[in-house]
Order: structure tokens, then C-alpha cells, then sequence
């Protein structure tokens, strides 16, 4: 297994497709360098692994599997993320079907749901995500804050949309105000996406 390694997703859109919510150079450093840093370093760590199993070595095991955590984390979530993001043409509506039915369900309406994920990522502290999940043990969506990416992750709960709220993510374009780039998310939601992971979720 070890030539299997994770690699750098292209991106489902042009890296000019996001604008004028998130810029070119924006995308193309946050996806090109950042996520290709943690896709890197998490193939690092595997490597470094498997070259200490074939010459029977000893490593740190509590410090390399959090640092692959991290790195991993950092992967998952960042793909998650492209892939729950859409030209401004074709997202940004509101959600529709059994994506609307749920959020209206458990937050008694959408507005409710936008302004309390909204205030989740404003006050993630440090560095982080605000997600929006499943919980597979209660059948209900829950809004998650992640901090960094290897905590606060929680058992059966299937993330149905991220939002990276790390600086890395909109300072060249918001610098330190993060509530306008999350104010700008919304115009951005591939709600199509965010249904079609639901429904995976809950079958």
C-alpha cells in the first residue's frame, strides 16, 4: 500500500469562476499552495512511516499521528470545500427539496440557519472551519465548529458543507474581516452538492 498517496484535486471551475466573491490570486493560493502543502505533507508522513516499518525503527507515534491529522484534516476539509462552492451563476439560490425541508425543520427557517452558521464561523477561534453536518445517531443536522483540522471532529456526523475561516482563506481579498468573506460565502453555496451529500448521508 505504499504507493497509494493522496493527491491535489483540481478544482470543479475556473480560478477565475468565484469572482468578485473570492479573486484569482486568492483561489490560486489557497488552493495551489495551502492545500497542495497539506497534501504533501500528509504523503511526507506516510512515507516516513513506511520507511521506519521496513528498517523496524522506532518514531513518536503520538506526535507523527497528530501531525498526519493535521495534514489529512487539512485535505478532507479543503476538498470538501471546493466541492460545496460554485460560480456565482449557479449557486447562491436557496436550497431546494430535502436539503430546505431539513434546515426549516431544525432551525425553523433558513434565515435562522445562515445567521447562526454565520456566527459560528465569525467566532471559530484561531484557525478553523464552520461545517454543517449529519448526525447519523440523531437524524438531525448540527453546525460544527473545527478547529484547525484535527479537532472537534465529531463520530457519525457526515459533513455537508465547510467553510475555511483561516486567514489563508480571504485575507488578500477581506484581509482581517472575516465577516465579509463569510457574508460572501452564501453567494458562493453549491446547494446541489450539499444535497447530494445529504442524501448519501441519510440512506
Amino acid at each position: 500500500m505504499a504507493d497509494k498517496k493522496y493527491t491535489l484535486p483540481d478544482l470543479p471551475y475556473d480560478y477565475k469562476a468565484l469572482e468578485p466573491y473570492i479573486s484569482e490570486a486568492q483561489l490560486r493560493l489557497h488552493h495551489d499552495k495551502h492545500h497542495a502543502a497539506y497534501v504533501n505533507g500528509a504523503n511526507a508522513l506516510l512515507e516516513r512511516l513506511e520507511k521506519a516499518r521496513q528498517a523496524g525503527s522506532e518514531v513518536d507515534m503520538k506526535a507523527t499521528l497528530k501531525e498526519l491529522s493535521f495534514q489529512a484534516g487539512g485535505h478532507v476539509l479543503h476538498s470538501l470545500f471546493w466541492a460545496n462552492l460554485a460560480p456565482a451563476a449557479k449557486a447562491g439560490k436557496e436550497p431546494g427539496g430535502a436539503v430546505a425541508e431539513v434546515l426549516k425543520k431544525e432551525f425553523g427557517s433558513l434565515e435562522r440557519f445562515k445567521k447562526e452558521f454565520s456566527a459560528a464561523a465569525a467566532s471559530t477561534e484561531g484557525s478553523g472551519w464552520a461545517a454543517l453536518a449529519w448526525c447519523g445517531l440523531t437524524g438531525r443536522p448540527m453546525i460544527m465548529q473545527i478547529e484547525k483540522h484535527n479537532v472537534n471532529v465529531y463520530p457519525m456526523f457526515r459533513i455537508l458543507m465547510v467553510l475555511d475561516v483561516w486567514e489563508h482563506a480571504y485575507y488578500l481579498d477581506y484581509r482581517n474581516e472575516r465577516a465579509k468573506f463569510v457574508e460572501a460565502f452564501w453567494s458562493l453555496v453549491n446547494w446541489d452538492e450539499v444535497g447530494r451529500r445529504l442524501e448519501a448521508a441519510t440512506k
